[in-house]
């Protein structure tokens, strides 16, 4: 975002060929969008924010890029030279406000610096990797380089390597002396696709896919049975507490109450601080999956049994159906569907499930899927699949509201032909719904589907499973589609559960930006993977209060 400090920088970005500069309407925004640009390409991604207030609105998406360690250079203002250090208007102490979520923080001073500092920048973001970020002042960003000053050169990440040579024979004797192997794979397996299939073929072994694994994993996987965690199924709680071996690959999966207790576990991470942080390991493996898993293989017998592999599919497979059955228009017009309407859905709004699997159907084979943190995630999670070139991003380790329709914009930034899909939630989508206007601006072709449930709908039901009535998260929204189509978006607008396909189909057809603002049902319950008797009885408890004192 334009302004101040960094008026010379964006005036020389404007009189450079070859790059490109977006402007949009909120610094937090341009950070998302950097971010997600370097997830998908593994290449630094660059956003700017000015002095003070700018460089602090950049700090939420910067944190998504650290947290999702995806390589970004933040080049953020700062107040002349020789008013730093005396409270000038709007300083800030960058080095202080970006220390937590940078792995390098420099201020460039003199001309003689550059472009070394920038080379150091880029190298720093490149060898975690994670954010850097160099401040200007603003006397400094208009000086000029001398003639002839070199380009920065940036140096190559180191090639992976295997594991200890000793680790892993000790490893393959382990899978080789359990009866029952579950594989929990994650992205950082993501480059191992082969080695993994290859290696849950040999061992008959069920694999449990963190939510950042479906990239990757999800096509042509006879061996996958879903998630697990708050978004997760039957399968993969069976899958886990049924091991004797739980062989986890590349993850860095949180919720340690999801792991099995008593079950020797084997890890392999490239990072050597992963291992051992979520549940005890038996055994650890430090190196690339790819390098690791293929001498693994090259020691591991293959198993006939394959009793604890079906177990788990059939149960993926029931869990499946039951699920499929939720995404049909016409569920709550007939059988069981009709009763339990009655009960979950009275209003007759549209189901979740109808608008992702509409999106599964409809989406382009190579599409890149943004998901906002909660409910929109969990549905994209159960229907739709990371098959062919599909690509999905979001803010699956920060965790933040807002992700989704930014990280979108910019995916779309670095090519205008792709098919991308933003999977908004209300609530994300109008805590930075000024940055609608940068997709028209920029003339970029994204597809904004907004499941508007009026509710912030993952906080609603944390609230219920402990027994607590809803309080505070209902969203009074106006009509979403009617504001696109004032900031020059098409919009359309569905509240019947027979016309989400056409909408669905029709939205990804368009040639320009689309939001899509589905009225679906605030009501609608995502069942963990083994739920408990206490999660029950709470839910029970806050429906009983929500009946006797909401004010609705």
């Amino acid at each position: 975002m334009v302004g101040d400090a960094l008026n010379p920088f964006t005036d020389a970005i404007r009189r450079q060929d070859g790059l490109d500069w977006v402007g949009v309407r909120h610094e937090e925004a341009a950070a998302f969008a950097a971010g997600a640009q370097a997830q998908l390409t593994q290449r630094v991604g660059v956003c700017m924010g000015t002095v003070g207030p700018g460089a602090i609105h950049l700090l939420n998406g910067l944190y998504d890029a650290k947290k999702s360690h995806a390589p970004v250079l933040a080049i953020v203002g700062q107040v002349p030279r020789e008013e730093i250090g005396s409270e000038f208007f709007q300083e800030v102490d960058n080095d202080a406000l970006f220390a937590d979520v940078a792995v390098w923080t420099r201020t460039v001073t003199e001309v003689d610096q550059m472009p070394h500092l920038l080379e150091e920048a880029v190298n720093a973001a490149y060898s975690r990797p994670g954010v850097a970020v160099l401040s200007v002042p603003g006397d400094v960003g208009g000086l000029d380089l001398p003639r002839g000053t070199e380009p920065p050169r940036f140096a190559h990440p180191p090639q992976p390597a295997a594991a200890d040579h000793q680790d892993v024979r000790r490893a393959a004797e382990l899978l080789g002396g359990a009866s029952r192997v579950t594989l929990l794979v994650g992205q950082g397996a993501r480059g191992a696709r082969r080695q993994v299939l290859d290696l849950a073929e040999r061992l008959k072994a069920p694999m449990v896919l963190s939510l950042k694994a479906k990239d990757g994993f999800d096509d042509d996987n006879p061996y996958e049975i879903g998630q697990s965690g708050l978004i997760g199924n039957p399968a993969t709680a069976e899958a886990f507490s049924a091991c004797d071996v739980l062989f986890m690959i590349g993850t860095d999966f949180p919720y340690r109450e999801f792991l099995p207790k008593d079950t020797t576990v084997i890890q392999l991470d490239s990072r050597v601080a992963h291992v051992g942080r979520r549940t005890a390991v038996a055994h650890s493996l430090v190196g690339d999956a790819g390098a690791t898993l293929t001498e693994l293989l090259g020691l591991v017998d293959a198993r006939e049994s394959s009793a604890h592999l079906d177990a788990a599919r059939r149960i993926y497979t029931e869990w499946g159906e039951a699920q499929a059955r939720l995404a049909d228009p016409g569920h709550d017009r007939h059988g069981i569907g009709r009763l339990r309407g009655k009960l979950d859905n009275p209003d007759a709004r549209i189901r979740p499930e109808v608008v992702a699997a509409a999106l599964e159907r409809h989406a382009a084979p190579d599409a890149v899927f943004t998901t906002d943190t909660g409910m929109s995630t969990v549905w994209l999670s159960r229907f739709i699949r990371m098959t062919g070139g599909r690509r999905l991003l979001g803010s699956y380790n920060l965790g933040s509201m807002a992700n989704a329709m930014p990280q979108a914009l910019g995916v779309q930034a670095l090519d205008r032909e792709r098919q991308v899909v933003s999977l908004s939630g209300d609530g994300g989508l109008t805590m930075l719904l000024g940055d609608l206007i940068t997709a028209v601006t920029y003339e970029l072709p994204v597809k904004i589907v907004v499941f508007d449930n009026g509710r912030l709908g993952m906080v609603k039901l944390e609230m219920e499973q402990v027994g607590m009535p809803e309080f505070g998260t209902v969203l009074h929204n106006p009509d979403l589609a009617a504001v696109a189509r004032s900031l020059g978006l098409h919009g359309v607008r569905v509240t019947d559960p027979a016309d989400v396909d056409d909408a669905v189909a029709g939205a990804l057809a368009h040639p320009g930006p689309v939001l899509l603002d589905v009225v679906t049902n605030p009501d609608e319950v995502s069942i963990p993977s083994r739920p408990t008797l206490g999660q029950g009885w709470g839910f029970a408890i806050a429906k009983a209060k929500e009946f006797l004192v909401s004010p609705e």
